[in-house]
């Protein structure tokens, strides 16, 4: 037997020329792609389940945990604001830590609470270079347990106050109206 050059042999004897081009590697890709429809409804249905369950059409917020709001007749609905939550002695701002109040409550004296206030000015500021030819609504709300003591509450209220928020409204569970 003579020695061969080295290359494909494997389906060379078949006589149908198809067949000889794709063993030769003649063959072409198809230009068609299939594109599998199961998944794509799958991969949509997930989707729009996420998007249902996250979403929230009257504009409610979760509550941080292990706070007791106070209760009120007369409420307002909720506003597009930065939320001020007082949770223990931390205060969070929109979720993101900002301070905490041991300096406030150790001295039992209203005082400005500097990590509270450099972040609401930084919020007034990013507001401001968004919506420059807006008047700023000056707008928080701040979430606060009904057992805080009032000095926090009134440094949160101030602190807030002069970083160009003086509009504070607070978040309260709605009691029923009486009419009477």
């Amino acid at each position: 037997m003579a020695i061969a050059e080295p290359g494909r042999r494997l389906m060379g004897h078949v006589g149908l020329e198809f067949v000889a081009k794709k063993v030769s590697g003649g063959g072409h890709r198809s230009t068609n792609a299939n594109l599998s429809l199961t998944s794509m409804i799958d991969f949509l249905v997930v989707t729009v389940v996420f998007l249902l369950m996250t979403f929230s059409a009257s504009g409610e917020t979760p509550i941080a945990k292990g706070l007791n709001l106070p209760k009120a007749e007369n409420t307002l609905d909720m506003m597009d604001a930065p939320i001020v939550a007082v949770v223990g002695s931390q205060i969070l701002i929109d979720g993101s830590p900002g301070g905490n109040t041991r300096a406030v409550e150790e001295s039992d004296r209203m005082q400005r609470i500097d990590e509270l206030f450099n972040v609401l000015k930084a919020k007034r500021e990013l507001w401001k270079q968004t919506h420059p030819n807006k008047d700023f609504p000056g707008v928080v709300m701040l979430e606060i347990d009904q057992g805080i003591k009032a000095v926090v509450v009134k440094s949160v209220f101030q602190t807030a106050a002069f970083a160009g928020f003086p509009n504070v409204s607070f978040m309260v569970n709605n009691l029923p109206k009486s009419h009477g």
